[in-house]
């Protein structure tokens, strides 16, 4: 086991699963033998707002918290929330972001506009940066709920940890009846990323 602590943020808008694939990541760590430190913030999330999960995993972890520039890998859900958490990347970091635009407030009142190529300011201000179709791929698997799984699919695999046994994982974490979907986004997503 690595005695590094690694550190991953998951952001999104709320009703997106970010809290959830959060928690199947840190019980998850936690069945692998690590030490996990898990917190959530959320941002009027019933009405849309940012949900932010912070997880810190390793031999021994001290806080929950994930400050500035000390993530390893940072998983948005929602385009603009990649740029709004772009400064917690760590130097050589991953920015792992879905391909899916939900507009806030101001933008469908007409007071504001949409970021336009966010995927361009994003991959020239952190290389690291994978655009992923995870939307569509939850789409293609007939149940769009598990977009989360096909993003954590992803960051499992961006951790090197793709190689354990999830499966207990899903069976403790999500409703008997969406396991198999889950898992399945879970692997789709793993398959997101190169090699």
């Amino acid at each position: 086991m690595n005695a590094k602590t690694r550190n991953v943020l998951l952001v999104g808008v709320g009703g997106q699963g970010t809290i959830l694939a959060g928690r199947v990541l840190a019980e998850g760590l936690l069945s692998f033998g690590y030490d996990v430190k898990m917190s959530e913030i959320h941002g009027m999330a019933q009405r849309g707002g940012s949900v932010s999960t912070h997880v810190r995993y390793g031999t021994k972890v001290y806080s929950p918290v994930i400050c500035r520039g000390e993530a390893d890998v940072v998983a948005a859900f929602e385009k603009m929330e990649a740029l709004r958490r772009l400064p917690y990347l760590s130097p050589g970091g991953r920015l792992i972001v879905n391909n899916h635009e939900i507009f806030p407030m101001p933008v469908i009142l007409g007071e504001a506009e949409y970021p336009r190529e966010i995927e361009k300011t994003l991959s020239a201000v952190a290389p690291g940066t994978f655009v992923v179709e995870a939307t569509k791929t939850a789409e293609d698997l007939g149940n769009t709920k598990v977009m989360n799984m096909v993003l954590l699919g992803a960051v499992v695999k961006s951790l090197g940890l793709d190689g354990m046994d999830w499966s207990g994982t899903f069976r403790a974490c999500v409703p008997p009846r969406t396991v198999e979907v889950n898992e399945r986004a879970f692997a789709a997503g793993m398959n997101l990323l190169p090699g």
